[in-house]
């Protein structure tokens, strides 16, 4: 049977911490349910910016959960189960699937340096494991390998391998892939700066950070481009712009976090190795909030 694509605006949460570094779920809770009404198609689950690599194990499988009973079948939920171990991934697919996840998006393993054989390998086995849809994730840029357009091909022979969040920010890259890939395959843009351009080389939607502190927004640009309403959408993310640049001042999730807590949405904390915003940074953040709209 063949599996559902991925649309719209969905958001790569963050997981909101309390000051001694305890995961929120209250605050996290309504993150769900109000990203939801904001009109957030979809929601991804301890991706990089849930701070996927500093949850345990036990952590990492309560912020799923809690997704899924939270989201009630409202949107789809995407659960991240990405791991540089083989094993560990299949472990974290499998949870995934037993919670009721819609995917699973894996990211290419970090630090290991796999080649081209061992990303093919890596993921056929994830793919192997689960009934559920596999989402490939290529981040060269945190990741350090590139899951190739011919390795991406291969991959997408799987029944299970449903399509790629490519953030490469490489707009030739999803031409390559559709030139490449022999079955319709779902591809969403990692890259909030992207998102229309990405759109525009005939992908799917973006999994989003922005998407955190501006949900109507970014949902608004993937439904005005949805409509035909071109412009419009190019509008919406002109006016989105100074966010999707402030986010990434330091190390994501930091900057959203902060972003989030002067929305009064979740605590700034983050786990270490992520340091606290500089102040610097906090203004920048607060700057851009104030010139998209979001803060008086």
């Amino acid at each position: 049977m063949p599996h559902t694509f991925f649309s719209g605006s969905i958001t790569a949460l963050i997981t909101p911490m309390n000051r001694d570094g305890s995961l929120d779920f209250v605050s996290f809770e309504k993150l769900v349910d109000w990203q939801i009404k904001e009109g957030t198609s979809g929601l991804c689950a301890v991706g990089t910016t849930g701070e996927s690599p500093t949850l345990s194990h036990s952590e990492h499988h309560e912020v799923v959960e809690r997704t899924i009973k939270v989201a009630n079948g409202r949107v789809p939920v995407i659960a991240g189960a990405g791991s540089n171990s083989t094993s560990e991934a299949v472990d974290l697919a499998r949870h995934a699937e037993q919670a009721g996840a819609s995917a699973a998006l894996v990211v290419a393993p970090y630090y290991n340096k796999p080649t081209q054989e061992g990303l093919y390998r890596h993921f056929m086995t994830i793919a192997d494991a689960v009934s559920i849809p596999v989402i490939l994730y290529n981040i060269p840029g945190r990741s350090i390998v590139d899951i190739s357009v011919e390795t991406t091909a291969r991959l997408a022979k799987h029944v299970n391998i449903l399509g790629v969040k490519d953030a490469t920010a490489n707009l030739f890259r999803p031409l390559q892939v559709r030139q490449a890939v022999d079955k319709p395959f779902n591809q969403l843009s990692g890259e909030d700066g992207t998102a229309v351009a990405f759109l525009a080389a005939g992908g799917d939607g973006c999994i989003s950070v922005t998407s955190n502190i501006a949900p109507a927004l970014c949902a608004a640009v993937q439904a005005a481009w949805t409509a035909g309403q071109a412009q419009e959408a190019i509008a919406i993310q002109d006016r989105l712009t100074p966010l999707h640049d402030t986010l990434f001042c330091e190390s994501n999730p930091a900057p959203a976090k902060y972003a989030a807590s002067l929305l009064g949405l979740a605590g700034e904390t983050c786990r270490l190795p992520l340091a606290p915003l500089t102040d610097a940074s906090r203004q920048k953040v607060r700057q851009a909030l104030v010139d998209v709209g979001l803060l008086g």
